[in-house]
């Protein structure tokens, strides 16, 4: 098992919602330990398995000293309260925007030996745990952005150095992945 690499905006598998595991064992097992080693960076406060080019549910977290993983989460509980702050994310590199979350949350799952597992979370937390929860369902943060903030950030992805590192093999513009939906 080893630290994974990140996959980043415009992979079909970040915008592709993860199948639930329906089978523990040594398969399992090396995904947690992968999410595991992957989230065990510093800046890294949460890791979806797409995150890895893996489209199974779980996730792995490591919020101010707290460190686990949850398969197959949902999200049970969220406050009426939110709270709004910078969110980024390790597959949209450098890029952080105001994004609106509830400031608490109950996420409940299993673990890789199909035992029930609950985390809550307010704060840091509670924004982790949705975040990773979203990128389950095939979702990234930015999509939760009000639109003019989003339109934005769409055009900071395109200027970054990491979006679309390969040249075109003729000299076209680029092609936008379909996440873009006709933003400019």
């Amino acid at each position: 098992m080893s630290k994974r690499p990140i996959v980043y905006f415009g992979d079909p598998v970040l915008v592709t919602p993860t199948t639930p595991i329906t089978t523990f064992d040594r398969h399992t097992d090396a995904l947690v330990r992968d999410l595991l080693d992957t989230v065990d960076a510093p800046g890294h406060a949460g890791v979806a398995a797409t995150q890895i080019g893996v489209g199974r549910r779980a996730f792995s977290y490591n919020v101010e000293g707290t460190i686990g993983y949850v398969i197959n989460p949902e999200i049970v509980e969220l406050s009426q309260e939110s709270q709004e702050d910078s969110e980024g994310c390790l597959s949209v590199p450098g890029l952080w925007f105001p994004t609106r979350r509830a400031t608490h949350a109950v996420v409940t799952g299993v673990d890789k030996r199909n035992n029930p597992v609950t985390v809550r979370g307010s704060g840091l937390m509670a924004r982790c745990l949705q975040h990773e929860t979203d990128h389950l369902d095939g979702m990234l943060y930015l999509d939760r952005l009000d639109r003019d903030t989003r339109r934005e950030a769409m055009r900071e992805v395109r200027r970054s150095a990491w979006f679309l590192r390969e040249e075109p093999a003729e000299p076209t513009a680029p092609k936008l992945p379909s996440a873009f939906g006709g933003m400019s």
